[in-house]
């Protein structure tokens, strides 16, 4: 577990008095990303995860209009990633992360994104931001 991220956690769940979150767990994607030419010469494998904090809402009803629909996320997200050669995981990450704040239900987000194929000596190259919206935003 990361240590700095339940405290994260501890804290909304102090604050608000319930802790809702909905994720996204290696949304793999396939995009054009990378400054080196071995990256630019084929799209390459992007491994996403995403956390979202939301606003304490219990559904009135059993509809998925009564919740942040998982559908939409990925789709913003696919469209985003690859409809555009990115240099930086930085920028992408960026990105992702504007999408992910966007719905007035969510509180803040943690993104990470993971380049796994890029070098043979290593899992996976990365990034991680988590970013919480202003209050009254």
């Amino acid at each position: 577990m990361n240590p700095g991220l339940d405290a994260v956690r501890l804290g909304l769940l102090a604050k608000l008095g319930e802790a809702r979150a909905i994720y996204l767990r290696d949304y793999a994607l396939t995009c054009s990303i990378g400054i080196h030419d071995f990256e630019r010469a084929a799209p390459q494998r992007v491994l996403v995860n995403i956390e979202l904090y939301l606003k304490p809402h219990s559904p009135q009803a059993d509809e998925i209009d009564q919740v942040l629909d998982y559908d939409f996320l990925r789709r913003r997200i696919a469209d985003f990633a690859m409809g555009k050669h990115f240099n930086l995981q930085e920028t992408l990450l960026d990105g992702i992360m504007a999408i992910c704040l966007e719905p007035p239900v969510v509180l803040g987000a943690r993104v990470r994104t993971e380049k796994p194929d890029v070098y043979p000596d290593c899992d996976a190259v990365g990034l991680e931001v988590i970013r919480f919206k202003e209050p009254n935003s």
